[in-house]
Order: structure tokens, then C-alpha cells, then sequence
């Protein structure tokens, strides 16, 4: 097997081998602490342009299927795993995850301490990394400082243009920041009648649309880099209900005149506990996000629904005037716990207790 280097910005380099595709690639390192699901985390558009690490020791056991996709066409940079799976041993199981990552063009590393790559992210923060297949150390170190990473990841991952995912139910607009497959399948396990449309489009198209809801999906990269979207936000809230997940969460947030910023080495994995503060009751949570909402600077109008249990982040806000939500975790959960399944009724309930409000008004 081919030795393959991934080197860090702050100059650590291990040692490897190569599977998957065979590029060189730089990326944002980050790690996530998921004991399965790799198929869902590699194909989370909410990676894009991220060099994924598992921490998990045995990666690829299972293989990859048709069912566990969240996106057909994965934007990662690169795959990191202490041992890669040669061979996979499922019922379901189609290809093997090296074979999986040749044909999406996705190259990975085996045979590292994921344990001491972890600790360094944590100490460190998340940084820029090559996954390389050779050459002059000392160049391909030079290269990588001077790679400037994109900022556009949004606009990388969104649609282009608006489709249905028809039922007969509620109509929901789903803006798509870099949606998760999961998120429309439990619109469709509600029967909901959903439209997906680019993340820049306006205020004025979506209310065209005449929706009952509008949906604001997960996403890469920082919130900041999409201010048209705020604007989007503030048209439409107060006139249809919202429920943002994620990057809507911070969407959300940043339209009513909070704060975001980036943390440390983020949240990744399924494991991630939530307290609800109006019950206390707690879930467990799928999450996958690297900036965060400065409670702080949150305005009066929007209130903390939600908090993580080990660093207190703020996981979920509601306005105050209007029938609005978010929050920061994935209750479509896959991969990870369905505690949190139960937001998509509370959204369609308060949809319906906006549309009889209207009514009586």
C-alpha cells in the first residue's frame, strides 16, 4: 500500500497510508467523535472543503449503501482513519469505503494516531492541512501557508435551482445552505409537500411560493460569508413561520442582530448532550458545526431554548414576536440519536397554531 503524508499547518506531519482516490488535497482539519456512521458524515455537505477525521479506531467495517446517503455528491477534502476496513461485512453493503472515495474523487490516510491528531486539533483549534502523496516536505509546507481556503462554501453546495419533493401536506420551502438528505425525509415521513430553492434566493420569491413554513437548513463554512441571506430571513420572518437547523441556527441568529463566532475545534459527532431549559429535559445529539452564536450578544426578541450540557453553547434560540425557531443540533439526526425528531411536529404545530391565530384575528 502507497505511503501518503498529511501535514499540518502547524507543521506536525504523520506518516500513512494511502487509500481512496490518488490527489493531494488542503482542507480545514477537524475531527468527529461518531462511533458510526461514516457514509452520512463523509456525504454532510456541511463538510465541504474539510479534511474529516474520525476518531473512532476502525473505519469502513460496514461498507457503503444506497440508503445512508446525505448528499449524492460529497465535497470533502479528505478521509483520516486510525485503520481503514479492507474488506466490508453488511447486508446492505454495495462497495467498500475505499472504493466509495475512488469514485468520489477523495483521497484518505490509514495507519495514524488519530488519538494524538485529535489532541493537537483540541489544543490547537482546527487548521489547514495536505493530505499528500510525495514530494519536497519542506515545498509542500510552503504551499500550504500560503493556501488561502475559499470562503463560498455555501454557494459551492447549494442548489442551483428549485426542486420538489412533492407531498400533500403542508407546503415547506427548504432553503438549501448545504441541506442533509435526512432533513427531507422526515418532511416526508410528515407527508409535507416541500420545495428546495437556492440559499440566495429572495424574500420576495419565496413568499410567492405561499408557503405554510419555511425551512433553514444546515450548511458549511462561516455565516458571516452569506449577508444576503440575512436580509432574506428578515423578509420573511413574521410572515410564515420559520425552524432553522444548524447554519440556520446562526442564519437565524445573525438576521435578528446577534453575534457568531468561531470555536475552537467545534462540535462533530452524535453524542453530544442538550438541555432544554424550560423542561430540563436532555437529548442527545447529532452536531456538525465549527462557529457557534454568541450568547452574549444575543437581542432581546430571541430567548436560549436550548444549551450544550459540557461548554454551555447556546443550541437553540426562539423569537419572542414571531412563530420562529432554531436550533443548533440535527434532530434529523443520521447518523446519531432520534431523541430531538420530535422539532419537525413542533414546527408543523406551530404552523398550525399561526394559521388559526390568523383566523381569529
Amino acid at each position: 500500500m502507497a505511503k501518503r503524508l498529511l501535514i499540518l499547518e502547524d507543521g506536525t506531519v504523520f506518516e500513512g497510508k494511502a487509500f481512496g482516490a490518488e490527489c493531494d488535497v488542503t482542507g480545514e482539519i477537524v475531527f468527529s467523535t461518531g462511533m458510526t456512521g461514516y457514509q452520512e458524515s463523509i456525504t454532510d455537505q456541511s463538510y465541504n472543503g474539510q479534511i474529516l477525521t474520525f476518531t473512532y479506531p476502525l473505519v469502513g467495517n460496514y461498507g457503503v449503501n444506497r440508503d445512508d446517503y446525505e448528499s449524492i455528491t460529497p465535497t470533502c477534502k479528505g478521509v483520516v482513519v486510525s485503520e481503514a476496513t479492507r474488506r466490508a461485512s453488511n447486508w446492505r453493503n454495495q462497495m467498500t469505503l475505499d472504493d466509495f472515495l475512488k469514485s468520489k474523487n477523495i483521497p484518505g490516510i490509514s495507519g495514524i494516531d488519530t488519538r494524538a491528531l485529535t489532541k493537537i486539533i483540541r489544543q490547537h483549534g482546527t487548521m489547514k492541512a495536505t493530505l499528500a502523496n510525495g514530494g519536497e516536505l519542506a515545498h509542500l509546507q510552503e504551499q500550504l501557508k500560503a493556501t488561502v481556503l475559499p470562503t463560498n462554501n455555501i454557494e459551492q453546495v447549494s442548489t442551483k435551482t428549485a426542486y420538489p419533493a412533492p407531498g400533500v401536506g403542508k407546503t415547506i420551502v427548504l432553503v438549501d445552505f448545504g441541506l442533509k438528505h435526512s432533513i427531507l425525509r422526515e418532511f416526508s415521513k410528515r407527508d409535507c409537500n416541500v420545495t428546495v430553492v437556492p440559499y440566495n434566493t429572495t424574500a420576495e420569491d419565496i413568499l410567492h411560493l405561499d408557503p405554510d413554513g419555511v425551512m433553514l437548513s444546515n450548511g458549511p463554512g462561516d455565516p458571516t460569508d452569506v449577508p444576503e441571506v440575512l436580509e432574506m430571513i428578515r423578509g420573511v420572518q413574521g410572515k410564515i413561520p420559520i425552524f432553522g437547523i444548524c447554519m440556520g441556527h446562526q442564519l437565524f441568529s445573525l438576521a435578528n442582530g446577534a453575534k457568531t463566532y468561531k470555536m475552537t475545534f467545534g462540535h462533530r459527532g452524535f453524542n453530544h448532550a442538550v438541555r432544554e431549559i424550560a423542561t430540563g429535559r436532555v437529548d442527545f445529539t447529532s452536531q456538525n458545526h465549527g462557529f457557534a452564536v454568541d450568547r452574549d450578544s444575543l437581542p432581546d426578541c430571541l430567548m436560549v431554548t436550548h444549551e450544550e450540557i459540557n461548554d454551555k453553547t447556546v443550541e437553540g434560540v426562539r423569537h419572542r414576536d414571531f412563530p420562529a425557531f432554531s436550533v443548533q443540533f440535527h434532530p434529523d439526526a443520521a447518523p446519531g440519536p432520534h431523541d430531538a425528531s420530535y422539532l419537525f411536529d413542533e414546527f408543523l404545530e406551530m404552523i398550525d397554531a399561526w394559521k388559526l391565530d390568523k383566523v381569529t384575528e
